[in-house]
């Protein structure tokens, strides 16, 4: 039985690169379900990842009902693993604190399956007192990091704050639903 996936995309500039993570995730025969947020969608649209997991891709527009259940509980129970790719500072802050006001974050709250992150961000933002104890917080919880490294950012600043390379993310994604089989 294949694995399947729930991919979160964050408004980030690095959510063009998110499209080829799926892609990648999906020609290795992992079910990719893509969840985008209101932000996410102001960089890239459901069609693209539509196109690339031909799969139904999950926004505000279309977030009801799912196998007689709610969507966010039919995608958390599903998934064997949960990534948010790219994260933004917002949406770290919202989970460590329990914040759930859309599709992506009710799902996060949901679900049962590993859950990790793949940061992108300003390094400023990356710093700053309150992501760290964001970050430290949803560590101690179990939540898992991959990244961010370090390069020149979309903003035109140089430091701690990019995605990962997307080739690394999916060997990662795959290697941690290989250990779960």
């Amino acid at each position: 039985m294949a694995k399947r996936i729930v991919l979160g995309v964050t408004g980030s500039i690095a959510a063009y690169r998110a499209a080829d993570l799926a892609s990648s995730l999906t020609k290795e025969g992992v079910e990719v379900d893509v969840v985008l947020t209101e932000e996410a969608l102001r960089f890239i649209t459901a069609l693209t990842f539509q196109a690339l997991t031909r799969r139904e891709v999950y926004t505000r527009d279309n977030d009801g009902m799912r196998e007689g259940q709610p969507a966010h509980i039919s995608l958390a129970d599903r998934a064997d693993l949960v990534l948010i790719a790219p994260t933004t500072a917002h949406l770290i802050a919202q989970l460590a604190h329990g914040l759930a006001p859309d599709l992506l974050t009710s799902l996060l709250l949901a679900t049962p399956a590993p859950v990790v992150l793949a940061p992108a961000m300003n390094g400023k933002m990356w710093h700053h007192p309150a992501t760290r104890d964001n970050v430290a917080l949803l560590k101690a919880r179990g939540v898992e990091f991959i990244g961010p490294e370090a390069g020149m950012l979309a903003c035109g600043y140089e430091g701690l704050g990019r995605l990962w390379p997307v080739a690394e993310i999916a060997r990662e994604i795959l290697a941690r639903l290989a250990r779960a089989a």
